[in-house]
């Protein structure tokens, strides 16, 4: 199986520790007046979602991840169950409210998206960068506050709640950032 060494960490790759995978979300170089360099890592449990503090020197290494990562098309939700479908073959897999975590808000049917697969079972899905949804329900604007800087919250067809320019009005379509859960721009229709 391949490994990494810790001059390849960096924040994205996927790794194995104890036979579980873990997304490295974060990887700082301190280099200390005396001895070797240490890599501080923090690391994301894909399994539990669970957070994982560790510290190599220079020259350790990781194993990584045997986990696959297809394209897979959002079908339908059922309660707190996501259902999608592998683009290649056409295999469905559902997916638990929390396996999904905060992927929920941005998800709608026919979206495709990213799904990470160990050991052939789905353990996390991730949405496009960037996704247009449609408000459901906004506050009216008040006269003359639509040139300030005022936020407000507005409710997504998904569900999700998100703070946007005040000049946003009901049944008007946004693009949304999935990584910050940030308004992006108004789309014209």
């Amino acid at each position: 199986m391949a490994t990494y060494n810790t001059s390849d960490f960096r924040k994205g790759i996927k790794v194995q520790i104890d036979g579980t995978p873990y997304l490295m979300v974060e990887c700082n170089f301190v280099k200390p007046g005396k001895g070797n360099a240490l890599y501080k890592c923090r690391m994301r449990n894909l399994l539990l979602g669970t957070m994982l503090d560790r510290t190599y020197k220079g020259g350790d290494s990781l194993e990584s991840a045997d986990v696959e990562d297809i394209n897979a098309q959002f079908l339908y939700r059922q309660g707190d169950t996501f259902f999608f479908m592998d683009q290649e073959s056409y295999e469905q897999y559902e997916l638990s409210k929390e396996k999904v975590d905060e992927a929920w808000k941005y998800l709608k049917e026919g979206m495709v998206c990213s799904m990470t697969l160990f050991n052939n079972n789905p353990i996390a899905v991730e949405p496009p960068f960037h996704v247009v949804l449609k408000v459901e329900y906004a506050e009216p604007t008040v006269r003359g506050n639509t040139a300030t800087g005022l936020s407000k919250l507005v409710k997504l067809e998904t569900g999700a709640e998100i703070s946007v320019p005040s000049f946003i009005e009901q049944n008007q379509t946004i693009k949304v950032d999935t990584r910050t859960g940030e308004y992006v721009e108004r789309v014209k229709e």
